[in-house]
């Protein structure tokens, strides 16, 4: 008999896949396309930081859930460009067959849950999902504008896009951030205040997308980045909220693991199984609390201090959501390990007992069953490497 964890990881297993679709914009570096699983994290990003410009009747909370599984579907139906000629009603018939088989993959009543919230997405018509929509349009564009050197063509597509495209609702949905695009797209600079600081961190957070994970993605094909991991343990952290141990509010989690990683930027990854002596630790802790109170410095008060007391409880691992946020981010990796072949495990020569010991642990004090079924699952691998 097939169980809900079986349905939820094949699940969070098929959305791995979004990290392997291309978007037309580019990071901020200019290094390569920007992959929709990381634009999503981005955005979810964005709802948080630009929370304040949101009337009063939009919950930020679903806003960034909506985020996080708005692109899903391009799993099978790719991204389009808005410049591109396109037949959009085959695209949107498209979309509705991609969700249906992808959230299809889940239990029944959460595959519901996550298809209503794409629905009401697609619709744009509740207040949540015209932010959505609206940082959806927001995104791409300062992308563009804050680019070090931004592409002529996509500049192009940009001025269209706020004079002709869909991106003129923002003057009635945002306008904080259509008139600070315009003002940048002309050439001139935005005043030293609270929006500007906010599209600061933003443009500082892109720079997450370039850190490179221990771990590579399923395919085996490359090392996956530190911003695509924080949205797929963010949809981990969702699926597997009915496995916590103890009671949890998902929207903290779900902001935690969106921010847990930021310090990166500066500190850069350490990967799990590297197993820093005591002095290394204490040099790595030091750079990630400085990096901490650099990065969610750029935003204005009372925000900095929020992100930096929620990331300050993840690291402490002593409330229930940090417990719970904590055990996500260990499970993720032990799944990409086992459809890439052993990925992290093979190149540090991990044991069983040792990832008993790093992360069976640690997944057990939030999720003990989820636990349970994963070790079932990698069991035969370390069997068969003789690394029992």
């Amino acid at each position: 008999m097939t169980t809900s964890l079986q349905q939820q990881f094949e699940f969070l297993s098929e959305i791995e896949r979004l990290r392997e679709v291309d978007r037309q914009n580019l990071l901020l570096d200019g290094s390569r396309p920007e992959n929709s699983a990381e634009h999503s994290w981005h955005l979810a990003l964005y709802a948080l930081a630009f929370a304040p410009y949101a009337s009063a009747e939009v919950s930020i909370p679903r806003v960034i859930r909506m985020l996080l599984l708005h692109d899903i579907v391009e799993i099978d139906v790719g991204d389009h460009p808005i410049d591109e000629p396109t037949n959009w009603d085959a695209v949107a018939e498209a979309e509705q067959q991609a969700q249906r088989r992808i959230f299809g993959l889940l239990p029944p009543e959460q595959g519901r849950e996550l298809t209503a919230l794409w629905e009401e997405f697609e619709l744009a018509e509740s207040a949540d999902a015209r932010f959505a929509k609206a940082l959806d349009y927001c995104q791409p564009i300062f992308q563009t504008l804050y680019a070090d050197q931004p592409l002529p063509d996509h500049l192009r597509v940009v001025r269209e896009n706020l004079s002709t495209g869909r991106a003129t609702c923002l003057e009635d949905r945002f306008p904080e951030a259509y008139h600070a695009a315009l003002s940048l797209i002309a050439g001139a600079s935005l005043p030293d205040d609270a929006f500007a600081a906010r599209l600061m961190f933003l443009s500082e957070a892109d720079k997450l997308k370039t850190v490179l994970r221990a771990s590579k993605i399923a395919a085996g094909t490359r090392l996956e980045n530190s911003a695509e991991h924080s949205w797929h343990i963010m949809m981990y952290a969702w699926i597997l909220s009915p496995h916590s141990l103890a009671g949890i509010e998902l929207d903290r989690v779900l902001t935690m693991l969106l921010l847990h990683d930021l310090v990166e930027i500066d500190a850069g990854d350490v990967p799990i199984h590297s197993a820093p002596d005591a002095a290394e630790t204490a040099r790595i802790e030091a750079a990630e609390c400085d990096a901490a109170r650099r990065i969610f410095g750029l935003l204005p008060m009372p925000q900095s201090e929020i992100c930096m007391d929620l990331w300050q409880e993840f690291e402490a691992a002593e409330s229930a959501d940090a417990i719970f946020a904590k055990s996500i981010d260990r499970i993720q990796p032990v799944l990409l390990n086992l459809a890439n072949g052993g990925g992290s495990w093979v190149d540090y020569d991990v044991s069983l007992p040792q990832l008993e010991t790093r992360v069976g642990s640690k997944v057990a004090r939030g999720v003990p069953n989820v636990w349970t079924h994963l070790r079932a699952l990698l069991l035969p691998w370390f069997a068969a490497n003789n690394r029992l």
